[in-house]
């Protein structure tokens, strides 16, 4: 307890207010939250980066996949493009399809052949 006092006189003499928050919460906005996590999980949990511009080229090329080819449940499937005026690709027919390779071939999506 003395050392709480200690801390708390401390911060008095150089005028710091102390702000609480929930235990727990976020930070940051929720969406940049989820954002940062899919980036982590989806990507840099997978991906080696040798040097800084080996880093950039390939979160370049997963910023394209994200925004261009992935689709998003929020989205009702749609990717994140189509909303802003990106025609809609084309359903995919299961007798007649192929795999397009993004990021180095570390994800795949199926395409109409």
């Amino acid at each position: 307890m003395i050392e709480f006092e200690r801390w708390q006189a401390n911060l008095r003499v150089l005028e710091i207010q102390s702000v609480r928050n929930a235990p727990y919460a976020p930070v940051s906005h929720p969406f940049i939250q989820r954002l940062i996590g899919t980036l982590r999980r989806e990507y840099l949990d997978r991906v080696f980066f040798g040097n800084e511009s080996d880093r950039e080229r390939k979160l370049e090329q997963f910023k394209s996949y994200y925004n261009q080819h992935r689709v998003h449940q929020s989205l009702n499937g749609a990717t994140p493009e189509e909303p802003g005026g990106r025609p809609i690709s084309r359903p995919v027919d299961l007798q007649h399809f192929g795999w397009q390779r993004h990021c180095n071939s570390l994800f795949e999506l199926p395409i109409a052949a």
